[in-house]
């Protein structure tokens, strides 16, 4: 157990020697684990602090790496890597195969992959390739379950015969057992317990054009709609369509089914032309009113606004369903240009954040009509 006097040293860092006493051991360990990715921080070196990585003693990435998986629980292990490449870009952390062979695959170290596998030589790919294996196969059970459930049919009013807890009809229960309400202890005795059905859907065909920014900051919304793309690519009735866009456009429809694939082959950064790709959606559209695109973008447009507006309003003025999603990730925290995203929202489109289980929701709505 730490003293007061050891976690005021771990907090305070080393200036704080003289007055906490020496650390020892395994929390000179953590102590020294900690200074080498955050004695990086520029303003520890603005108040003369020492930095970390400095010096004879040096650790490398894979000794570092080594050290967390032995000193910190695994949450706290998961923060330190996440830092180690998204705060400071320890490129090595992504770039090397030792390091690779021993870091715990996660979504953080998914985008960091995809921005940096222009670096990596063949053998380094890969490692790499098998992180994105199971990162996508984690995401892919995940969400087949929530668009499974998305997907799944909607209540109705009508009861059922099947019992089952998601269609369990809670206000039909409590009036269909009044009767049985004891005042002694203030609670309904359920002796009829009353569920409803869910609509099928329908067989008609629809489709869902996902327009996918491919900008270096858009890298977690291109992971989750190729995934969401993949799960969605088997639903009877729905033809899904997948494009990634900067100033160039890549139709990736011929690699959905296979998510692992098609990531490697995205090449994160360069511009951005959301017009051309809304453009590009219009010509694959076949009945306007049995169609869905989805903008999934920053909405910091690179291209023509006007022609980017005119081409929104074009669509909806059809009875085609526009979406512009800010964010397809899992805490779906939005980051996008406001007053570009209103103009869309005038002419029609409907702007805002899902999560790929929302997008999902939304696409089941639609086609239960």
């Amino acid at each position: 157990m730490l003293t007061d006097s050891t976690r005021w040293r771990l907090v305070l860092g080393e200036q704080a020697t003289p007055h906490a006493g020496p650390l020892a051991d395994e929390h000179a360990e953590r102590d020294a684990a900690l200074d080498w990715l955050y004695g990086r921080d520029p303003e520890r070196a603005e108040r003369g602090e020492r930095r970390g990585g400095s010096g004879p003693s040096e650790l490398t990435t894979v000794d570092w790496l080594d050290g967390i998986h032995r000193l910190f629980p695994r949450a706290t292990v998961e923060r330190l890597e996440r830092d180690a490449v998204e705060r400071y870009e320890i490129h090595d952390v992504v770039t090397d195969p030792r390091v690779l062979a021993r870091i715990e695959p996660n979504p953080t170290l998914l985008r960091a992959i995809l921005r940096t596998k222009h670096l990596m030589h063949q053998g380094v790919l890969t490692q790499a390739r098998r992180i994105v294996e199971t990162v996508v196969a984690e995401l892919i059970a995940k969400l087949a379950v929530e668009i499974g459930q998305a997907l799944s049919g909607t209540r109705t009013r009508r009861p059922s015969r099947f019992r089952q807890a998601r269609d369990f009809d809670f206000h039909g229960t409590i009036r269909a057992n009044l009767a049985h309400y004891r005042p002694a202890t203030g609670r309904i005795a359920i002796e009829s317990p009353r569920f409803v059905a869910r609509t099928r859907r329908h067989a008609e065909r629809w489709q869902l054009v996902l327009l996918v920014d491919q900008s270096a900051s858009m890298a977690g919304s291109v992971i989750h709609a190729a995934v969401t793309a993949a799960c969605l690519w088997r639903v009877p009735g729905l033809a899904t369509h997948l494009v990634a866009f900067d100033t160039e456009l890549a139709d990736l429809t011929t690699e959905v089914t296979d998510p692992v694939e098609l990531l490697m082959k995205v090449q994160l950064g360069g511009g951005t032309d959301i017009a051309r790709a809304v453009a590009y959606a219009a010509t694959l559209i076949e009945n306007p009113r049995r169609a869905i695109v989805a903008v999934i973008s920053d909405f910091f447009e690179g291209g023509n606004e006007q022609e980017l507006v005119r081409s929104v309003a074009k669509l909806t003025g059809q009875g085609t369903r526009v979406l512009g999603l800010a964010a397809l990730d899992e805490e779906a925290n939005p980051v996008y240009h406001r007053e570009l995203a209103q103009r869309l929202a005038n002419a029609g489109a409907r702007v805002g954040a899902m999560t790929p289980g929302e997008l999902a929701g939304f696409v089941a709505e639609r086609i239960a009509r």
